[in-house]
């Protein structure tokens, strides 16, 4: 594969990739972390129409959360049988995602429900504010992506330098 540089002699491939993964970002994801048991409505297309289906279970694994790729896998047991679904959050297919309780765990990848069942497979549940959690934060509230900093001008660094110490020779 033939490798792309810009100016600066800098992989530009991998730029692009990043560009293009962000340009797929939701602007806001509610924060799912293991242990919680969530509702997720997912978009399924039957022939030429869709219908939302709702898959609740526990969240027994969380990755790669401040990526686009970020993927939750939930677990639920139906009919005396573990099923275990994979969501990627930032997909158009993910319609919604709410938090229904959230459990008290020291890890992040719970594997070990899959051992358990009964009264063993529960997890103690944290209280939390259901409706605080639930919301999506706004435009305003969303954490902006980082812009590149740019350097002040030399002037306007020496003045801040230059200000304090006129302070301490007056007082």
């Amino acid at each position: 594969m033939r490798k792309v540089f810009n100016i600066k002699g800098k992989n530009m491939s991998f730029e692009l990739l990043k560009m293009v993964g962000d340009a797929q970002k939701k602007k806001a994801v509610i924060d799912v972390r293991s242990g919680d048991t969530v509702r997720v409505s997912q978009k399924i297309k039957e022939g030429d129409k869709f219908r939302i289906q709702v898959f609740e279970g526990t969240v027994i694994r969380v990755d790669r959360k401040a990526s686009h790729t970020e993927r939750i896998v939930v677990r639920k047991v139906a009919s005396g049988i573990g099923v275990e679904k994979s969501f990627l959050m930032h997909s158009p297919l993910v319609e919604k995602v709410e938090i229904v309780r959230r459990g008290k765990v020291r890890r992040n990848n719970l594997r070990y429900l899959r051992e358990r069942s009964g009264k063993s497979a529960r997890l103690t549940q944290k209280d939390f504010d259901r409706h605080a959690v639930n919301e999506l934060p706004t435009e305003e509230e969303a954490p902006a992506e980082e812009a590149p900093k740019t350097e002040a001008p030399a002037e306007a660094v020496e003045e801040k330098a230059e200000a304090p110490a006129e302070e301490k020779t007056e007082a």
